[in-house]
Parts: C-alpha cells; sequence; structure tokens
C-alpha cells in the first residue's frame, strides 16, 4: 500500500511509519514545512491548503496530527489551539482528499475515548451517547469533520484512542522517571478507572483497519480490561520495583491544571473495544501488566 500520515513525528505516527515502512510499504508524510521529496507533502491544516500533488496513488490516508492536550493547564488559548488543530485540521484534509481526481479508499482519523466524558463505574462501548464538557464536545465535532471525505465515498473510520503506554513518550514515558525514584502516585482517591492500550496494539488495530476498509464509524482503540488509576499506579511502581506511596492530592491537581485535571486526569473512562473484537482483532498486550513489560523494554532500546 501506499499511505499517508499526518502526525508522523509523534509517538503513534511515527512507530506506524515504522511499521508500514518494515513490511514494505510506502510511507508519504504530511508536513508543514517544505517537502524534502516525494514521499512528503506539505500542508497547512489551520490555513486549509494540502499539496495533493505526492499523494496521487494513494491508498489510504492516516489522520493523527493535532495539538497535544496535556498535561497542562487549558486555558482559553490553549482550548481554542487544541480545538482548531483538530477540528480545523480534519476539516482541511477531507476537503482535500475529497477534491482529487482520484481519493483514497480508506481513512483513519484520530479521535479520543473522552468522546463519553466521565462513565464512572459504568463501562461504555461504541454504542454508548456522547458525554458532557469540553472533550467530549471537541470528539463530536473532531469527527464530524471528516463529513466531506466520507460524502466523496472514502471509507473512514474514527479512531476513538485510549492512553497510549508506551516507554518512548507518551504519559507513562514522561512518569517513568519519577516511578524509578520513588516518587509515583495515584491521582486522587485512585478510583477512577483509566482505558489503556499498548503502543503495539494501537499500532496493529491500525494495519488492522487499514486492511478493511469494510469498517468505518467509531472504534474504541483500548484494552479489553481497562483498570482504576490507583491498580494502575501499583502496577508501574511494580514494573519497575519501587513503592509508589505519594498520591497527588486531587485539589493540588485542579490547582495547577485546572480543567485538564476534572476532564482528563481525574476523569473516569471505562470503555471497551466492542467493535474491535467484533471484527476479529487480537490484542498482543490485553492485560496491563504484560503492556508494561513491553513498555518498558521499548524505554531500554531508545
Amino acid at each position: 500500500m501506499k499511505v499517508a500520515i499526518t502526525g508522523s513525528t509523534g509517538l503513534i505516527g511515527s512507530a506506524l511509519a515504522r511499521s508500514l515502512a518494515d513490511d514494505g510499504h510506502s510511507v508519504v508524510r504530511l508536513v508543514r514545512r517544505p517537502a524534502r521529496d516525494e514521499h512528503e507533502a506539505r500542508w497547512d491544516p489551520e490555513g486549509g491548503t494540502v499539496d495533493t500533488g505526492p499523494l496521487a496513488g494513494t491508498d489510504a490516508v492516516v489522520h493523527l496530527a493535532g495539538t497535544p492536550l496535556g498535561p497542562a493547564r487549558w486555558t482559553t488559548a490553549r482550548r481554542r489551539a487544541i480545538r482548531q488543530s483538530r477540528v480545523a485540521g480534519t476539516r482541511t484534509l477531507a476537503a482535500a482528499l475529497a477534491g482529487m481526481d482520484a481519493p483514497p479508499g480508506r481513512l483513519l482519523s484520530g479521535s479520543a475515548i473522552g468522546y463519553y466524558g466521565d462513565t464512572g463505574d459504568q463501562a461504555v462501548d461504541e454504542s454508548g451517547d456522547k458525554g458532557q464538557g469540553f472533550l467530549s464536545d471537541l470528539c463530536r465535532d473532531w469527527e464530524r469533520a471528516t463529513a466531506e471525505a466520507e460524502e466523496a465515498g472514502i471509507a473512514t473510520a474514527h479512531l476513538r484512542t485510549g492512553l497510549v503506554l508506551s516507554g518512548r513518550g507518551g504519559l507513562l514515558g514522561s512518569v517513568l522517571p519519577l516511578f524509578r525514584l520513588g516518587l509515583g502516585g495515584r491521582l486522587g482517591d485512585g478510583r477512577q478507572y483509566m482505558s489503556w492500550i499498548s503502543l503495539g496494539d494501537h499500532v496493529g488495530a491500525m494495519r488492522f483497519l487499514l486492511e478493511r476498509p469494510g469498517l468505518t464509524g467509531p472504534f474504541d482503540l483500548c484494552a479489553p480490561e481497562p483498570v482504576t488509576n490507583a491498580a494502575y499506579t501499583r502496577a508501574v511502581a511494580a514494573s519497575v520495583g519501587r513503592p509508589a506511596p505519594l498520591p497527588v492530592p486531587a485539589f493540588a491537581m485542579r490547582a495547577a491544571l485546572g480543567g485538564f485535571a476534572d476532564e482528563a486526569a481525574l476523569v473516569s473512562q471505562r470503555v471497551l473495544p466492542a467493535r474491535l473484537e467484533e471484527a476479529g482483532f487480537g490484542f498482543t498486550h490485553p492485560t496491563l501488566g504484560p503492556a508494561l513489560m513491553a513498555a518498558l523494554s521499548e524505554a531500554s532500546e531508545r
């Protein structure tokens, strides 16, 4: 296949690009600077332009670009940047693909389990309703922004991603040094559920969906066994052989991070990958312990 990727320098995008290239597929990276060769295409997501010349003959596009959610205080300006990068960027890409003489047949577009809002102890899957709050509204509009591509006949799937576990980056990669020093701890009371997925399984799920254009709509990219934050904290501490005695009080997180604490770090999301499993996808790391061991192995290879 010939696959174009936005966000190809990020944790997930770079891992997908490596996986595809290792198997002999051709990868075109969408970049914001001038393209250096035929394996790059310039785009300006906020400005509304995409150089579709290098995308000719592309079989699929994987759209992963977007301003990181955090951890950071969600100021008005940051919320605007997060929303603009995802909604406007997706709309720009969808319009450009729809306008091609021969559009690619497949689009995988990023989203997040934030769509469901706070689910408490209740398990939800892709049949669940949209939740409340900034993240939930963002995910709804993010997914709707692919409409022009879908109307052009491009088979589109939305990747509702959970917490991606990798020792190379992301949330786990950033806190591993603290845990190795014995400074890790649960967030708040630790009873909130976390829906996670190993980096390898996330890449595997994207590869699975790329090869099955008949699978459209939302897909939860998270492992089948979500855990509480307290259980997650214990597992990370055990994986590095250190205690985790220092909980981070909820009030301190709210003081430091504002809305990010209430809508991301402290929210409970017990999300299940029903549609992936129904389609026959097999997880390499369905449980947390082996997923953390794989993540630590990635960290040692850096």
